[in-house]
């Protein structure tokens, strides 16, 4: 078990531990309520969102207002902009970041395609740092801190199969799959099959299975150290991208980026 220089374990805790202050993780989960489809909620809402009854919704709400994290008008609640302090605090604590945003504007410059850094986070990915291309290729505006269904794209699928075996396991049979489109894999046995494949190749497309005429290609990236960053991707248009030349053409340039993200964050 891997122990940090201040002595406390990464291993995570569970809710029943007597270190997990429940309180702070409820606290979060009013924040993390609020997304593109929940931008301002009524209290009712927000507890049906969290699962919390609504008097306990009620006073996480009063006190992240309190706080300032939260705006309040009339029946609704908004975040407030002081809640982008907590992603500042994550990016000027990453020296990494400057870094991976480099090369994926490279990336950008290079082909003309978005490019970006995500991070596996249970069931979903997290972007961390985009480069986005002049073109828009789904319907939402991707940015730092989006989270789309880790199953259905190329980074998640490539940080999944890096997975430990009993973790990869869990996390499959946990995972629900939806056909978002006509290509999408539902079938489990055919998602683990495709995992291993990934993992021995050490990249993944994923070809119009989360959005019709989106594909996209993602490689691992890791610290010089070997530490894992996540997977960074880049996404085109498949009437205007064929497979091949997704492999042929572009899959080295995201490799070579990968190998200078390596090389540049000692």
């Amino acid at each position: 078990m891997a122990v940090s220089k201040q002595g406390m374990s990464e291993e995570k805790l569970s809710p029943d531990h007597r270190d997990y202050v429940g309180a702070l993780a409820s606290g979060l989960d009013v924040i993390m309520a609020f997304d593109p489809q929940h931008k301002d909620m009524t209290l009712s809402e927000v507890a049906e969102q969290t699962g919390m009854d609504r008097a306990k919704a009620r006073r996480f709400l009063l006190t992240l207002h309190a706080l300032g994290y939260i705006k309040r008008e009339g029946r609704k609640f908004t975040l407030t902009p002081k809640v982008l302090a907590l992603s500042y605090a994550y990016n000027v604590s990453n020296d990494h970041l400057n870094v991976v945003e480099h090369y994926l504007h490279d990336i950008t410059a290079r082909l003309g395609e978005s490019s970006s850094l995500a991070v596996l986070d249970q069931q979903d990915i997290m972007y961390v740092v985009r480069s986005p291309a002049a073109h828009r290729l789904m319907s939402i505006t991707l940015s730092a801190g989006t989270r789309l269904p880790a199953a259905y794209t190329s980074m998640g699928r490539m940080l999944v199969a890096r997975l430990p075996f009993e973790e990869q396991k869990d996390w499959l049979e946990s995972v629900p799959l939806h056909a978002y489109t006509q290509n999408s894999i539902v079938d489990k046995s055919a998602f683990e099959q495709m995992l291993v494949q990934i993992g021995e190749q050490n990249y993944c497309v994923v070809d119009q299975e989360l959005d019709l005429g989106l594909r996209s290609l993602a490689v691992p990236a890791f610290t010089f150290d070997g530490a894992l960053l996540g997977a960074i991707n880049l996404s085109t248009n498949a009437s205007r991208v064929s497979h091949q030349t997704l492999i042929e053409e572009y899959l080295p340039v995201l490799q070579e980026a990968a190998e200078q993200i390596r090389l540049h964050t000692k």
